[in-house]
């Protein structure tokens, strides 16, 4: 075993922490004092009215559980076989630009931790470190996230940087081809890098420990995968071109393109529509994700898992299903397992987490999940994830939050 997996080397959320952080919600109440607020709501808002941002977490109350406790389940196994990769358990860490913002060297730190729960990691194209700095962790369960740009040699380049790097699969995201309209970080002036207001400035005494872990990375913050010798490298001068570099004119004629030049499980992300499920399996992609970019890009969409059962019956099992969007908690990711799904990518959880511990926070978070997962299949009576179907659960009017 090496040094990097070693359960001794595992950094541990201090106890302080551990006690106040017992679930995703604490953790997002957790951040939010840690952060400064145009950072916390750049994690946490959605496109225009958050609609489809609140939607995402509201629509899992649309299910309730059928337990079968008689079936007993001593003993569950959470373990999954998902594109050559072996996970211990149906939670992967998906891809979120500007990670560094919460925490210094957040991608390397996060693709640690990931690994040493036994999950995955997806890269985002927005890292604040390259691809190959998250491939240097030695991590091996990696997914890179791709567009299609204006300039599609650039999409050429991110897949061989990619396949290079060693990174066991593409995840094509096609909802993010026109930036949202995020009124939260237009009402806080939100910039990258972030500054700060004189209402903002004087909150910032309470907000010393971000300050001080954040004083040298901020000046130099920028995204890694977009720099380019002679070229300014600023991350603002990068953002402002990023925004031009999205093609709105894509089609899957692009799609079939990057399927012949990239060799490894290709997975599409963004999916809500079954006939675009229907057709991605046409097309020999290996995998789709049902997402609407956690309500950052088109408000009012439906929520992902509100889509998921559509998509699965179009999907008919022939490649596998993901779902990401409004995952809370561990009966979350149980109920879209049941509903057809093969495994579920946080995002704002493990930023949260980020935010609050570093390393030991996404450990922790990841911990949470599978805790939760684990506990929801014993009182279910199941004891794989094969076991677990939409006869396990009743469609019901949602309930409101306790007062």
């Amino acid at each position: 075993m090496s040094a990097s997996n070693h359960p001794d080397a595992r950094p541990a959320l201090a106890p302080r922490l551990r006690r106040e952080a017992i679930s995703v919600p604490a953790l997002r109440l957790m951040a939010r004092r840690a952060l400064p607020r145009p950072v916390f709501d750049f994690s946490d808002g959605g496109a225009e009215d958050e609609q489809t941002l609140r939607r995402n977490e509201a629509a899992f109350g649309r299910y309730a559980f059928l337990p079968r406790p008689l079936d007993g389940a001593a003993v569950r196994d959470q373990s999954c076989r998902l594109f050559g990769m072996d996970l211990s358990m149906p939670v992967m860490i998906g891809p979120t630009g500007l990670a560094g913002l919460f925490w210094p060297g957040a991608e390397q730190l996060a693709v640690r931790a990931a690994n040493n729960a036994g999950t995955a990691y997806c890269a985002s194209h927005g890292s604040v470190c390259t691809l190959e700095d998250i491939a240097a962790t030695g991590a091996p369960n990696r997914l890179m996230q791709v567009f299609i740009y204006r300039d599609r040699g650039f999409t050429r380049e991110l897949a061989e940087r990619a396949a290079a790097a060693g990174y066991k699969a593409l995840v094509l995201t096609i909802d993010n081809q026109l930036h949202g309209k995020r009124d939260r970080d237009l009402r806080n002036g939100f910039t990258i890098p972030p500054r700060f207001g004189a209402a903002d400035t004087l909150a910032m005494a309470t907000k010393i420990p971000w300050l001080l872990r954040m004083r040298r990375e901020l000046p130099t913050l920028t995204f890694g995968n977009y720099r380019r010798e002679g070229q300014p490298s600023d991350i603002a001068s990068l953002a402002a071109r990023m925004h031009d570099m999205f093609d709105p004119a894509m089609t899957w004629a692009d799609v079939d393109d990057l399927r012949r030049i990239w060799k490894g499980p290709l997975i599409l992300k963004g999916v809500l529509h079954p006939a675009e499920a229907a057709e991605a399996v046409a097309r020999g992609l290996d995998g789709v994700v049902v997402s609407n970019h956690g309500g950052r890009q088109l408000d009012h969409s439906v929520s992902s898992i509100e889509a998921l059962p559509a998509v699965v019956e179009a999907v008919d099992s022939r490649i596998p299903v993901l779902l990401d969007g409004g995952i809370r908690r561990g009966t979350d990711v149980v109920k879209a397992l049941a509903l057809g799904a093969s495994a579920c990518f946080i995002a704002r959880p493990y930023l949260w987490a980020l935010a609050v511990g570093g390393e030991a926070g996404v450990a922790h978070v990841l911990e949470l999940f599978r805790d939760e997962i684990d506990r929801a299949m014993g009182l279910l009576g199941v004891s794989a994830l094969s076991q677990l179907s939409p006869n396990m659960l009743a469609n019901v009017a949602p309930i409101g939050p306790i007062a």
